[in-house]
């Protein structure tokens, strides 16, 4: 039993809670990472808001329907980071103790269909994410007291130590510094994915960055990789957006409708090539504004997660049919972790691709509080946890 401090959430609307909690050692196919880094993401946020809970209406409607709602308190939060390899459990051959490794938000088993065919981004096992069991044995390992804990997406990185699936590590070059290897293990990779490979961003194109978090950014540099000649960077706080441009932004906007007029001047009336909502929270009503800056057989790529309460988006269906425009749902820029996050950490080394200047502060773990308000209130590109004895 490893005990160690982590930051808990209780329930909706409550602050993060640092507390001790019991790690059982790792089983068979896991592994106990040290950790030295967490980003702070808004996923995390999206359980103390409630955008990613059925409201009490769906929730009646799966009941009734026989779906069993998923029990996310006690919660166990943070799903980007990087540590040191601790201890490994049996069966375990790809890791050893000493060993670096990031942390992968979806693992990638390497065995079901989706995985076998290039996309472990929807991995079989990403259906067991929001479950407090481990997905290798269905048996707890994480402990608060004598309540079960759930780890985010079954990691947990806002602890001193996480017992974890090896599907969800990356092992990663010893050179690479724990602050960039955190910030590819989810934000940075989603957004790069996001404008390159869902929204195919080609030489030449006008590309719509809505949202500048960390997701945000790493899309402004995608796009500029993919050689996009105009990238119109979207964000209501005027730090965001002139930060963006130090990554690659050719316009700003304050606001999505803002953008829309700029966006015609730009291209003389055609409108975006690829528009990529990345909002911390995409509301429904912010669909139907994306896909206005989309050009005729453009692509919008929705990216951020809208709440799931908002079950309906008001879109101009004929629109669609007679521009051949896209709306397209992605999860982690359709990337694949265990070759994106070698493939991004050695852009950062050449050069291309920025990382420390997305790191806007760094925070001990019993300021997680302070840490999630200023993501909230837009002051951090990305927040950084560092945790004592790193």
């Amino acid at each position: 039993m490893v005990k160690c401090q982590g930051a808990v959430l209780r329930g909706v609307g409550m602050d993060w809670e640092v507390c001790e909690i019991e790690l059982d050692e790792p089983r068979a196919g896991e592994v106990l990472v040290r950790m030295v880094n967490a980003s702070v993401c808004h996923t995390d946020d999206h359980f103390a808001t409630g955008d990613c809970l059925p409201s009490p209406e769906m929730a009646d409607m799966m009941r009734a329907a026989g779906l069993q709602t998923p029990e996310m308190f006690p919660l166990l939060g943070g799903h980007e980071g990087a540590g040191i390899v601790e201890q490994v459990g049996p069966e375990v051959s790809d890791f050893r103790p000493g060993d670096h490794v990031g942390m992968s938000f979806i693992p990638a088993c390497g065995k079901c269909r989706w995985c076998v065919s290039g996309q472990s981004y929807i991995c079989d096992v990403g259906a067991q994410l929001f479950r407090k069991e481990m997905t290798t044995d269905g048996t707890v390992r994480r402990h608060l007291g004598t309540d079960a804990l759930m780890a985010t997406t079954q990691l947990g990185t806002f602890a001193e130590y996480v017992v974890v699936s090896q599907n969800s590590l990356i092992k990663v070059d010893d050179s690479y510094p724990f602050h960039a290897v955190s910030l590819v293990s989810c934000g940075v990779t989603t957004g790069w994915g996001s404008a390159t490979v869902s929204a195919g961003t080609r030489s030449g194109d006008t590309v719509v960055i809505v949202g500048l978090g960390g997701v945000g950014v790493g899309a402004v540099q995608g796009a500029r990789n993919a050689g996009a000649t105009n990238i119109v960077a979207v964000d209501p706080v005027a730090f965001k957006r002139d930060s963006a441009k130090q990554f690659g932004a050719t316009h700003t906007a304050s606001w999505a409708h803002d953008a829309i007029e700029l966006v015609r001047e730009l291209t003389l009336g055609v409108m975006a090539d690829r528009v990529v909502l990345c909002a911390g929270v995409v509301h429904a009503d912010l669909i139907p504004v994306g896909m206005m800056l989309t050009r005729k057989g453009g692509t919008c790529v929705l990216t951020g997660m809208t709440p799931v309460s908002e079950m309906s988006v008001p879109l101009i269906a004929v629109d669609m049919t007679n521009s051949v425009k896209q709306l397209k749902g992605t999860t982690y820029g359709e990337m694949n972790p265990r070759v994106s996050m070698p493939q991004l950490l050695s852009m950062y080394r050449a050069g291309s691709l920025n990382l420390d200047e997305m790191v806007t502060r760094r925070y001990a773990l019993d300021e997680i509080n302070e840490a999630i308000a200023d993501m909230r209130d837009g002051r951090n590109i990305r927040g950084i946890i560092d945790f004592a004895g790193a």
